[in-house]
């Protein structure tokens, strides 16, 4: 099969989406596709339209280019937002337009806006301010919705997302399925049997507002002043440490290290450095760091929500926290900071768990969901299977026959 794969971000290894997007792509690889992976600057190395309307401009870019391409390729699979003008064409051309559209959705926007609302009201929402709130209500939210219901299939990274596709939009059973994302064999060892009287804590994501960047914050001041001497490390923010720094008191400044950037190959050395993991996120799809943390043997601390909750079974293979409350997180970091053999317990548990999320196995998932997109459904395949063994049935009792 001939695989069409864009996603609206960077091309780069280090980003979330693109990392999941080159990892599919391998995968798929191997099964024997061939896969073509395109981002942002691939379609529109240089943007013409004000920035608001991105998105749009975007969308309109990459079905320009199906267009183009159309009888190259057997599917399509845009990551939401920005297939839905494609879909709309779609919609009112059929294969005339092009491919089948495949949508791919990582996080559902109507927990953004419940747990973002809820953040608002506490003043710590740098990115959904009344004007943003406004222009997601009437120009994001519709991107999102055009993007799962104009595609012929949809791809969802939790289980909160389809449930909601198919209860709140009613979309059938049959047309959204919940596909995990993988871990590399990278970030499987051995950790060390030496426990750290008081253990580093380890953060990787964008600093954000919708990360939990402020209960994190606050959190990791009263865990100090009860733990004097632990650590945290602030990675992969992008942003400046100058400006991370600003979120935290004086008195945690010592121990706290900022690295906005870290390179793919330095992440598994990384995650092995430190003790527990910590990502009090608000909204996911389902983090990759997340995955990593787990598959590392880190004792993990998130928060009920999203994909987060499709991980880690609280208790047993991590700690989760009501989101956006740092009295829930603090409560978690000092358990498990005051307890060497249960966070080791922990780790190990989530390790062995990691390794049924191969990316190799959640790309068969997705091969077959293409299938499905491209007219070969679970029945014409498995009529095809019954004849085909019909026929070897037939050639063993010939054969059976010949010998006696």
């Amino acid at each position: 099969m001939r695989v069409l794969m864009i996603a609206g971000v960077a091309g780069n290894a280090e980003a979330g989406v693109a990392g999941i997007v080159y990892n599919v792509t391998e995968q798929l690889r191997k099964l024997g596709h061939s896969v073509k992976p395109l981002f942002f600057d691939d379609l529109l190395p240089k943007t013409r339209w004000p920035r608001r309307f991105r998105t749009l401009e975007f969308a309109v870019a990459i079905t320009e280019y199906v267009s183009r391409v159309k009888s190259d390729f057997d599917v399509i699979n845009v990551h939401a937002p920005f297939g839905f003008w494609y879909g709309f064409q779609r919609r009112r051309r059929g294969l005339h337009a092009g491919p089948p559209y495949i949508m791919t959705m990582h996080g559902l926007e109507e927990r953004r806006n419940y747990a973002m609302g809820r953040e608002a009201k506490k003043g710590r929402a740098d990115y959904f301010r009344w004007q943003n709130r406004i222009w997601q209500h009437f120009y994001h939210m519709h991107t999102y919705r055009w993007s799962f219901r104009t595609a012929d299939q949809c791809i969802v990274t939790n289980r909160e997302a389809l449930l909601f596709l198919q209860l709140h939009y009613r979309l059938p059973p049959d047309r959204v399925w919940f596909i995990p994302n993988g871990v590399g064999p990278e970030f499987f060892h051995q950790r060390s049997s030496i426990e750290n009287f008081t253990p580093r804590f380890l953060f990787v994501g964008t600093w954000i507002d919708h990360k939990g960047i402020y209960p994190l914050a606050e959190s990791f001041a009263r865990l100090s002043a009860l733990i004097p001497g632990v650590r945290l490390t602030i990675a992969g923010c992008t942003e400046t440490e100058e400006g991370v720094r600003r979120y935290f008191s004086h008195l945690t400044q010592s121990s706290l290290e900022v690295r906005p950037f870290v390179c793919r190959d330095d992440m598994p050395a990384l995650y092995a450095s430190h003790d527990i993991f910590v990502l009090p996120s608000l909204v996911e799809g389902m983090p990759l760091v997340l995955l990593e943390a787990m598959a590392s043997g880190l004792a993990v601390v998130t928060t009920e929500s999203s994909g987060m909750t499709d991980l880690v079974e609280d208790g047993h293979d991590g700690l989760l926290t009501i989101p956006g409350d740092a009295t829930s997180l603090v409560m978690a970091m000092t358990k498990l900071c005051e307890n060497p053999q249960l966070r080791r317990q922990m780790g190990n548990a989530a390790q062995e768990k990691m390794r049924r999320f191969s990316w190799a196995r959640f790309a068969k998932r997705r091969e077959a969901v293409f299938n499905r997109a491209a007219g070969l459904n679970p029945t014409i395949l498995s009529d095809k299977v019954l004849r085909i063994n019909a026929k070897l049935d037939k050639t063993q009792q010939a054969d059976i026959n010949v010998r006696t």
